[in-house]
């Protein structure tokens, strides 16, 4: 099980997590969306993102994005590009013109709504379900994606919490990606992150 821990706009917490023993797979950041309170402007993106990304993977997260932040952030040093709203055409311009690896975010309410990844099968890295909640912290019903066989790595978001049983998402996705989950009062909260980053670690050394 790999570990997207999303929303990351402070210093602290990004050195705390490059600098952990077991970090995340994936860091998230809000590039373009400021109805989250997560939301990161451009030049303290900027400022964040000089910090060593070492063994992680930097993840900017996207919503229905235009040409013009596209170029901002062109040359800043992400892994990945997830998106949200976005079509195939459009998910499949973005990937050929930045050649970067992409999340395709697809919100999830409905079997219909799931069934849309066959669209973006083809120009995908990794598929995301999350709920339609967006920048609230919202639940969909997982039972939509039990037992598909998707030839990618599967990626799941949606109101994952601390005290979650792990082992339940194990059985649906490789990835699983949290933020509010690790706050209190709307902020990152270093003694969450450390009790889930070892949640994950036994959770995987029991593999």
């Amino acid at each position: 099980m790999k570990l997207k821990i999303c929303g990351i706009s402070d210093i602290k917490t990004l050195q705390y997590l490059t600098n952990h023993p077991f970090p995340p797979t994936y860091i998230g950041f809000i590039v373009n969306y400021p109805k989250s309170k997560r939301f990161v402007e451009l030049k303290a993106l900027k400022d964040l993102l000089k910090i060593d990304k070492k063994k992680s993977y930097y993840v900017a997260v996207l919503v229905k994005p235009n040409t013009k932040i596209l170029e901002e952030i062109k040359d800043l040093p992400f892994d990945y590009y997830q998106l949200y709203d976005c079509s195939p055409e459009e998910v499949k311009k973005i990937k050929n013109n930045y050649n970067k690896k992409v999340i395709t975010a697809l919100t999830v309410e409905s079997k219909k709504d799931f069934e849309n990844y066959q669209n973006y099968n083809d120009v995908t890295d990794i598929f995301l379900f999350d709920s339609k909640g967006y920048e609230k912290s919202m639940s969909f019903d997982h039972k939509l994606i039990e037992n598909k066989k998707i030839n990618k790595e599967i990626m799941l978001a949606g109101n994952i919490q601390i005290d979650d049983k792990l082992e339940n998402y194990k059985k649906i996705a490789d990835i699983i990606d949290i933020s509010g989950g690790l706050e209190t009062s709307g902020l990152k909260d270093i003694s969450k992150i450390e009790i889930f980053l070892k949640k994950i670690k036994k959770l995987n050394d029991a593999a």
